[in-house]
């Protein structure tokens, strides 16, 4: 069964998924309006904590109700080769998200090629159950998904995961300091 993804089906499917949910982070560039002062004072070396942008403070007390009722987030990001700037900015920030609770790997993009992965599309996978596969334009602006739940298909997405995990290195939150 396919779903088109709205921004509420995956509040709710990210609020109500049981045990795990994991995000394969393939894009080298993400335009998000909400992360553009973020990012900029990123640039211009002036970044300040993640709590004080309001959408990293929801997200990361997203992160946290879940992972306190025990619930799983993992994330692997495919990253290039040196890093461009938004994979820095992610990479600087991403610390925050492992305080919060949330499993980061990294892997770069020729190990992600080399071991099969779509390194060319970002999408969750909740519970082994269902997928969000996200769409974005060649500059990084989402264009909305689809959500997935044919198990031939979602099985296909499980293999990924795991060698996403397999082939991916453990990112700490020291590595960003």
């Amino acid at each position: 069964m396919t779903t088109r993804l709205t921004p509420r089906d995956f509040d709710d499917a990210f609020r109500y998924f049981r045990r795990d949910a994991f995000r394969l982070e393939a894009q080298p560039v993400y335009t998000v309006d909400v992360e553009r002062e973020a990012f900029d004072d990123f640039l211009r070396g002036e970044p300040r904590p993640a709590t004080e942008y309001g959408f990293y403070a929801t997200w990361l007390d997203k992160v946290r109700e879940v992972t306190a009722a025990g619930r799983r987030l993992d994330r692997v990001r495919i990253v290039e080769t040196p890093p461009t700037d938004y994979q820095a900015f992610e990479l600087h920030m991403a610390r925050y998200n492992i305080a919060a609770g949330e499993t980061l790997r990294t892997i770069p993009r020729p190990a992600a090629v080399e071991a099969g992965l779509p390194a060319d599309t970002d999408w969750w996978l909740f519970d082994s159950e269902a997928v969000a596969v996200m769409r974005f334009t060649d500059g990084g602006t989402p264009l909305g998904g689809t959500i997935l739940t044919d198990p031939a298909i979602v099985s296909r997405y499980c293999t990924w995961r795991d060698l996403a995990v397999h082939h991916s290195a453990p990112f700490t939150s020291s590595a960003a300091a």
